[in-house]
């Protein structure tokens, strides 16, 4: 019994403290060749065109649209923004349609970790990645990974992809304008277009726009430059 009980513990160890802490050291250098969604997308036959492009080769239009779009305070929070939660919290308790407070390394933890979907085991497996991405990548790091995995549309992943598939060249290329299209886009991929956009993306990607131009002015994105 006592064999079978210290077996189980080991096991538990590796799986929940060893296992995950290995693949995001072995992450902090390799990049990660799939996350969940894309397989689960691939599964239900939407594709699958992902390319890497290291941070230094994307332009610095689409982190500062990225940070200015999802998460103002991404290089001064440790991963986690209460202020933002307790506002989409306010919000939620209010019956306004409803908004998150995750910032750019939950959705980097949860995106390359993790299954999509709700649930109490879901998001403390996130925060347990979140602390451990903040730990050992650090900011920059996490913004690279964040630009290369999210989805950009069906089979669409990564600023690369994103970016040619949608205008036709590389991230490197990248305007601010059609940066904040592309962050316009991220809260609906498959159902926003950052070409020909509707009325609400314009006016997303116009505010957009104008929040990258306070980051870039007050150095917000300095962590990821």
């Amino acid at each position: 019994m006592k064999v079978l009980v210290r077996n189980i513990l080991v096991a538990l160890f590796i799986l929940l403290v060893a296992g995950p802490i290995l693949t995001v050291i072995v992450y902090r250098f390799v990049p990660p060749p799939a996350t969940p969604l894309m397989v689960i997308r691939l599964a239900e036959g939407k594709g699958w065109n992902h390319h890497w492009r290291p941070i230094d080769e994307v332009s610095p239009a689409l982190p500062r649209a990225l940070i200015a779009a999802e998460d103002a305070r991404f290089c001064d929070h440790h991963g986690f923004d209460l202020d933002a939660l307790q506002k989409a919290y306010e919000n939620n308790e209010k019956g306004k349609k409803i908004r998150g407070g995750s910032t750019i390394s939950q959705q980097t933890a949860k995106n390359v970790f993790l299954w999509p979907g709700r649930s109490y085991v879901r998001k403390g497996l996130e925060a347990y990645f979140t602390v451990l991405i903040e730990t050992i990548w650090g900011k920059k790091r996490i913004m690279e990974v964040y630009l290369n995995s999210i989805e950009y549309g069906p089979g669409i992943y990564g600023a690369e992809a994103a970016s040619r598939t949608y205008f036709k060249v590389g991230a490197d290329k990248l305007t601010p304008l059609q940066a904040a299209r592309l962050a316009a886009i991220l809260p609906s991929p498959l159902k926003w277009k950052a070409v020909n956009p509707g009325r609400y993306v314009k006016k997303r990607s116009s505010r957009i726009g104008k929040a990258s131009g306070a980051v870039r002015r007050g150095g917000l994105a300095a962590c990821v430059a």
